[in-house]
Parts: structure tokens; C-alpha cells; sequence
């Protein structure tokens, strides 16, 4: 949905319909993060395990495209800083030229640091200010009329709402006679869709909230049909490189493929060569650059546990 956001044409300029896709692709993949995060920290509360994983996990392709965009772009020392902190996404903010879009891996980042420092502090019960800190956001949100923004304090409530899933959850599991409808799930994407648009006005302030509920229905109920769909094969690999994905199509949209300075003909034109640049940036980055990195990390907290019990 980010992609297509994007790189596509959806319906007519006047409708926002771009923006609208592009932000509910957002709030899904931050609130499935929250979700994830929130079930490995309970599951697992070793803070220092948990950040080893997400540094090897999150840090090595940023830093790599991040090193790319400093040699292009020779920003100055401060913007470089900011970047490769993941704080740039921060007032003032300092995004790269084709790196605009790395504002959520800054938003990402800091959320894991803040739910490692409470876990750190209290244990599995530090999950429970999640919800919190959920509502807290969204107060300031309204608050400061920040609909939607790149600043992490008017945007983490789409991670956290996803944190509030995860609690759920863990206390209440599916079950196979749940009343659930299976509708409600396609339901809440439109209502997403919606929520999203520019016109939708304060009705925005609603989104991480239904973009948890589409996330937190489709784990109790899902039409069949769907289901099938997005846990095959395809759906898999498409989910295994991502990340990859999200980081490099915009990069790469910022470059004579993505056609900004074409009319508008040729620039969909590009989109081919620009989508099979992408893939084939993406799966080699996945297979061969982040997940030995990925291995590493698991092979180092492997080695602590064996030295630590012996």
C-alpha cells in the first residue's frame, strides 16, 4: 500500500487517494510493529537481548542506505548525525533527499528504545504503560491539531495502538468458535482508507486505533479466502524482504528511474524498470547483506547465554 502510494496512479489528483492508500499501508506496518514488539518483549524480557536483535535486525541497511544518501546528497555534519541517530525525523527536521521516507525507521527506533527502558525498569509490567502512552499521544495529537505527522510524539500512537493488540492478545488468545465476524477485518481497512484521507479531516485522529482494530480483528477471525492469499508462498517472501522494499523504493524513485523531471507518460512508464530495480535490489539486499547480519546477532546472544550458564 506504501508503494503503491507512491509509484501509482490511484484515481483522480483531486481526490488524495495516493496519500490516503500511502498512510493506511503506514499505520498497518506501525501497528503490526507495535503488535510484534510488544509480544517478543512479554514473551521474552531480556532487554539486552531483545536490542541486540533489533540493532542487527534494523541498523545495518539503514546505515547503508543512510551512507548512501550522505555521499550524495554532502549534507552537513549536523544532518548527517541526524540521520544515522534515527533522530531526524525531529524538530527541525534534517531528511535526506530520497531518504524522506526513512522518518519512520526514526519513529521505529525510538519506540523500541522506550519500550526496552520500560521493560528495563519494570519488567513485563512496564507493557502495561503502553496503553497509556497510546492514549497520551492521542490527546496530544488533538491537542496540537496534528492530524498526521513525521514527528514521533503525534505519530508513535499508531506503534502503540498496535502495543495495545498485543496485551490484548496475549491475556484473551483466539479461539476457534470465536463471534468475531470474518468482515470486519476488510471492514476496518476501509474505514482506514477513509480515516486517512486529507478530507477526512478529524476523523484522522481516529486511525491508529482503526488500524489496530484491522489488525487485532484479523487475528480472531478472517475470511478463508484471504487467508489463503496472504499465507502463502508468495505473501511470505513479499513479507521476508519488506523491509528491503520499503527502504529502497523510494531511493531508487529519487533517481532518473523514478521519472520526476519525465511527463507523466513516461514516468509511469519507468515505474517497470523502476520496480524491477527495486526487487532485485531488495532480494539481494535480504539474502546476502541483512540476514547473515541478522544471523550474527543470534549467534552472539547465543554465545553469552552459553557463556553465562557456564
Amino acid at each position: 500500500m506504501v508503494i503503491a502510494g507512491h509509484w501509482l496512479p490511484i484515481g483522480h489528483a483531486s481526490w488524495e487517494l495516493n496519500a490516503a492508500v500511502a498512510a493506511s499501508g503506514m499505520a498497518l506496518f506501525f501497528c503490526l510493529s507495535g503488535f510484534l514488539i510488544t509480544k517478543l518483549l512479554h514473551s521474552d524480557p531480556t532487554v539486552r537481548d531483545f536490542l541486540v536483535k533489533r540493532i542487527f535486525r534494523i541498523v545495518p541497511l539503514a546505515w547503508l542506505a543512510m551512507i548512501i544518501l550522505i555521499v550524495v546528497n554532502q549534507p552537513n555534519f549536523a544532518t548527517s548525525i541526524a540521520n544515522l541517530g534515527f533522530y531526524a525525523n525531529l524538530p527541525p527536521a534534517r531528511l535526506m533527499e530520497g531518504g524522506e521516507h526513512l522518518w519512520s525507521l526514526c519513529v521505529e527506533v525510538q519506540f523500541y528504545l522506550f519500550a526496552a527502558l520500560l521493560v528495563a525498569l519494570c519488567g513485563r509490567k512496564g507493557l502495561l504503560l503502553l496503553p497509556i502512552a497510546a492514549v497520551g499521544v492521542s490527546a496530544l495529537r488533538i491537542s496540537d491539531g496534528e492530524i498526521i505527522s513525521i514527528v514521533t510524539w503525534h505519530r508513535v500512537d499508531e506503534i502503540l495502538a498496535g502495543a495495545c493488540v498485543a496485551l490484548v492478545w496475549i491475556n484473551f488468545p483466539p479461539r476457534e468458535n470465536s463471534r468475531i465476524p470474518a468482515w470486519l477485518p476488510p471492514l476496518a481497512i476501509l474505514l482506514l482508507m477513509v480515516a486517512s484521507l486529507p478530507q477526512a479531516g478529524a476523523f484522522g485522529y481516529f486511525r491508529p486505533y482503526i488500524a489496530a482494530l484491522a489488525i487485532g480483528s484479523s487475528l480472531y477471525a478472517f475470511p478463508r479466502m484471504l487467508g489463503k492469499i496472504w499465507t502463502g508462498k508468495a505473501a511470505r517472501y513479499i513479507a521476508e524482504i519488506s523491509y528491503s522494499l520499503y527502504v529502497w523504493h523510494a531511493m531508487l524513485q529519487a533517481t532518473p528511474l523514478g521519472g520526476n523531471e519525465q511527463d507523466t507518460i513516461v514516468k509511469y512508464l519507468l515505474r517497470v524498470p523502476l520496480a524491477l530495480a527495486t526487487w532485485l535490489l531488495s532480494h539481494l539486499s535480504t539474502r546476502h547483506f541483512e540476514m547473515p547480519l541478522t544471523k550474527l546477532g543470534r549467534r552472539l546472544i547465543r554465545r553469552k547465554v552459553g557463556a553465562a550458564a557456564n
